[in-house]
């Protein structure tokens, strides 16, 4: 075998990830906040950027340019003519980022085929470099930082082993749980929220307040007490009377405490001592950092005609735009080459920044109006009617990549008369149906197999997984033997051997 040199000409096509690109994708699954930060960054590097404050009418725009009422278009303005020329400069040498068409702000359905998508390119393949100065730094603290309580209680609840409608009441319940670890929400007012049952929001909370640490979520004083008694296994009848009269023991009335617990004095100095090795306040570990509220990106509100509005909240979208007056200044006053090519670099950075907020914005607005699409049974009738979705699903009727999808709804929150959510909260798994028809929702399998076991004190029967499959499968669900028995395992009930075994 020969060794030699040779020259060969190759054509080929191939997608090369630009330093912009790059920015844009990180652009696409930034939180509000994240955003903010970023923009603020971009303002301090480039002197050509400039703040849209107030009038959204500012020194660089047409003096006779039309102004459109911001919350009619629910979507980041580009508030100049030449910035807009040169968006269309780069949309002919680079191609469009998300997609080319522009949703309608309030859209009930969106058409798929008028949202075309640039090259299906999987984004999670996308370098590391070229991002933005000080990633690395940020992900150090966010590693660092210690977890809230709010954290802490919301990775229990992921693998407790709820239903989608379960871990949306134990989301809002979370929610609602002070830097002391005590609940303040009303449950009334969630259930009526939600519409759902008081005893689903019950059963929430009992499995909630079994989390660490032991109290956590508790009303009040003698229910975070109880809660810690009974995890010691020291809630007796005559704890429960202490714990009930606690006033009496604030102000020392021994004598009516004995009477009340029907106690001696040995024991009731021991009650007290185990009384006070509790924590009144469980969450007071978590520290006392303040809680701030989420701020939703998207609005969802019902339209006159009977369907919904989808809007973009223009307090999370970051307005900027280019100083016209003082780009021509410095460029009529630039001389060297080197100060030329750097207000250059500016002026395409700042444009490129322009464009990316702008389709970020409108592919947010995109997505989230499918997915009010798609789940607009959870809107009407409450939790209980979640559909089965997925990113391919979304995907393809926004004709989008699904790892863009996937971005979108990151830490991206949507207002809707239900409550705030996250985006990914709406995607939820299916079982395929025996006789061909539409699939079922993992919820409402789970419900059916609840249902199953709670009528055996009616029928007598203690259903073996093995039964509730066949009667699954004759009510149409496709399910195996091990996805039964997972489904009753994350429901916390016991097999049908226990079961017979209680029931004796």
């Amino acid at each position: 075998m020969s060794l030699g040199q040779r020259l060969e000409i190759r054509q080929g096509q191939g997608l090369v990830i630009t330093p912009q690109l790059q920015q844009a994708i990180k652009l696409l699954q930034l939180s509000n906040l994240e955003l903010e930060a970023v923009v603020e960054a971009e303002l301090e590097r480039n002197p050509l950027l400039q703040r849209e404050d107030g009038d959204p009418v500012g020194d660089s725009h047409e003096a006779d340019a039309p102004e459109t009422p911001r919350e009619d278009r629910g979507e980041l303005e580009l508030t100049d003519r030449d910035t807009a020329q040169a968006n269309s400069d780069m949309d002919a040498s680079s191609g469009d980022i998300y997609g080319d068409d522009e949703p309608t702000v309030r859209e009930r359905e969106p058409s798929s085929a008028d949202m075309g998508d640039g090259p299906m390119v999987d984004w999670s393949r996308a370098g590391k470099s070229g991002g933005f100065d000080g990633d690395d730094e940020t992900l150090e603290r966010a590693l660092k930082r210690e977890k809230s309580l709010g954290e802490h209680l919301t990775d229990q609840a992921l693998i407790a082993g709820f239903t989608p409608p379960e871990m949306a009441v134990a989301q809002i319940l979370i929610d609602g749980v002070d830097e002391g670890g005590y609940l303040r929400a009303d449950l009334s007012e969630i259930a009526e929220r939600l519409g759902c049952d008081m005893a689903l929001i019950e059963r929430v909370l009992g499995v909630c307040q079994g989390f660490e640490p032991t109290g956590v979520m508790a009303r009040s004083v003698p229910e975070c007490l109880k809660l810690q008694l009974i995890e010691r296994n020291r809630f007796d009848p005559a704890m429960e009377a202490l714990i009930e009269n606690l006033e009496l023991l604030a102000r020392r009335d021994l004598s009516a405490l004995r009477k009340v617990c029907g106690v001696d004095d040995e024991d009731l100095t021991e009650m007290i001592r185990e009384l006070k090795a509790l924590t009144p306040r469980p969450g007071a570990a978590f520290g006392a950092e303040p809680s701030s509220g989420v701020v939703p990106d998207v609005f969802v509100r019902q339209d006159p005609s009977g369907g919904w509005r989808v809007d973009l909240n223009s307090d999370t979208l970051p307005r900027v735009l280019i100083d016209q007056k003082y780009h021509a200044k410095v460029s009529g006053s630039a001389r060297s080459a080197d100060e030329k090519t750097y207000l250059t670099e500016c002026l395409n950075q700042a444009n490129w920044l322009i464009k990316s907020l702008d389709q970020r914005a409108r592919t947010i607005l995109k997505v989230s109006s499918e997915i009010v699409r798609q789940q607009d049974g959870f809107f009407v009738y409450g939790v209980e009617y979640l559909r089965p979705l997925n990113l391919k699903t979304v995907a393809e009727a926004v004709g989008m990549h699904e790892s863009t999808i996937s971005r979108v709804t990151t830490n991206k929150y949507i207002a809707t008369p239900r409550g705030v959510f996250e985006l990914k909260f709406f995607f939820t798994s299916s079982i395929n149906s025996s006789d061909g028809t539409s699939a079922h929702s993992a919820e409402s399998v789970r419900h059916k197999i609840k249902s199953l076991i709670d009528g055996e004190k009616v029928s007598g029967e203690i259903l073996s997984d093995d039964r509730i499959v066949e009667i699954l499968n004759e009510a149409g669900v496709d399910i195996a033997r091990r996805t039964v028995a997972k489904y009753r395992e994350a429901l916390r009930i016991p097999s049908s051997v226990e079961r017979k075994r209680q029931s004796r």
